[in-house]
């Protein structure tokens, strides 16, 4: 481990040495989203070791929690445990993203940090929500709607078949059983129409592997 007054910014931040980061933020201009050689920045650093002080001052610094290194990863990439997570999401971390491999952050945590991942799940945006069937309930004017309808339309053919007999000079009750018959039909299927259920195919696939890069003294890499 390199000694405290010879730290870089990146390794600072991962240790969470909160003075020798702010001296070479405020003294020595670094930036808190300054690369180091493998494109890691000290957000990264800060976020893959939970240094939630550090992360802190690095936003007031101006700071990035969607900053991304070579491969397209945020610091949410990075996070090994919910507080960190929830931190970073509270200060405007983007879940509903993918990295330069096409993987979000909860597929590139599912495995190995799957606490995480749920985590994030559970708040994500409902495009990556999982698969459910939702019920469309009919509203009750909906329903007056239909059942106004079969009734006017029952109504009308029993007036029309009661006309027809009597000019006929026959028997309409068999027919009259026929139409009411074929209207409760009607009335069932209207209804069951009325509510099928409509499956939302929301889903993401989990299966991607985090890699965490270790600190050196030329950076996280």
């Amino acid at each position: 481990m390199a000694a405290r007054s010879q730290k870089n910014i990146w390794v600072a931040a991962g240790d969470g040495d909160l003075d020798r980061v702010r001296h070479l933020v405020e003294q020595e201009s670094f930036s808190p989203n300054a690369p180091d050689a493998f494109t890691y920045t000290p957000m990264h650093a800060a976020a893959s070791y939970g240094q939630l002080q550090v992360l802190e001052y690095l936003i007031s610094r101006g700071g990035d929690v969607n900053v991304e290194d070579g491969d397209g990863d945020t610091p949410i990439y990075t996070v090994e445990n919910v507080e960190t997570a929830r931190f970073l999401v509270d200060h405007g971390a983007v879940l509903d993203r993918q990295n330069s491999e096409g993987v979000s952050p909860i597929d590139h945590l599912q495995e190995e940090f799957s606490e995480v991942a749920n985590y994030l799940q559970s708040i994500a945006s409902p495009a990556s929500a999982p698969t459910i069937e939702v019920l469309q309930q009919p509203s009750q004017r909906e329903q007056d709607l239909a059942s106004e309808q079969l009734t006017s339309a029952l109504m009308s053919s029993v007036e029309d078949i009661m006309q027809r007999a009597e000019a006929e000079g026959r028997d309409p009750e068999e027919e009259l059983r026929q139409i009411v018959s074929r209207t409760v039909l009607e009335g069932v299927v209207t209804g069951y129409a009325m509510s099928e259920p409509v499956e939302d195919d929301r889903g993401a696939d989990i299966n991607e592997t985090p890699t965490k890069k270790p600190k050196t003294d030329d950076g996280l890499g």
